[in-house]
């Protein structure tokens, strides 16, 4: 009787877990791309800009979308994030908007062979979504270089930030937001572009 007892006792035991039942999160993923209203020609006789890769500040290497809490500490969310890190995403967005703006005539991505007469370096600062403010806040710092004398020469060193309204509070509604915000930021950087560019 007892042998018998202790062969049923694993089975009983296998039965039961002290475990609580959770249910099953899957993980989506946001794009963060963004395209400029109208897309103008290429500027004959521009100069060439070359977007150098994008830094993340810490923090943004994660691709969890980042939320500010109502005690000010930063939530990165697991289970929504981003397609890409939102360094790569704002980086190929920029040269994208940047190549439409007439501003140029060829905007280059790392790697390229083609001689470069500027260059835009910068570091994506924040992303965040504050439900308590009702916005989503992005900022890149970013220097423009003049490769053509030597040494080379800084035209412009600046930190952009901007914001857009976060009308809810559901990881779509701060998706929303946060592109609304990049589109802003990268609109704001080509007017500074504009604005510092030799010859203009």
């Amino acid at each position: 009787m007892r042998r018998r007892w202790l062969l049923a006792a694993p089975a009983a035991l296998g039965a039961c877990s002290i475990l609580p039942a959770r249910p099953y999160l899957e993980k989506r993923s946001w794009p963060l791309e963004v395209r400029r209203p109208n897309t103008l020609p290429p500027r004959p006789g521009g100069p060439v800009l070359l977007v150098r890769t994008l830094r993340a500040a810490p923090g943004l290497e994660a691709r969890g979308l980042q939320i500010v809490q109502s005690d000010g500490s930063i939530r990165t969310d697991f289970y929504e994030e981003w397609s890409v890190p939102p360094a790569d995403a704002v980086e190929d967005s920029l040269r994208r908007w940047l190549a439409g703006s007439g501003l140029f005539s060829a905007v280059l991505a790392p790697g390229s062979r083609a001689r470069a007469d500027l260059a835009l370096e910068g570091e994506l600062q924040s992303l965040l979504a504050t439900p308590a403010q009702g916005s989503s806040r992005a900022a890149l710092g970013l220097v423009l270089l003049d490769l053509r004398p030597s040494p080379v020469r800084v035209l412009l060193q600046a930190d952009e930030t901007a914001e857009a309204a976060l009308t809810g509070t559901t990881p779509a509604d701060i998706a929303s937001s946060s592109r609304a915000a990049v589109a802003r930021l990268i609109a704001g950087v080509e007017a500074r572009l504009a604005g510092s560019l030799p010859g203009r």
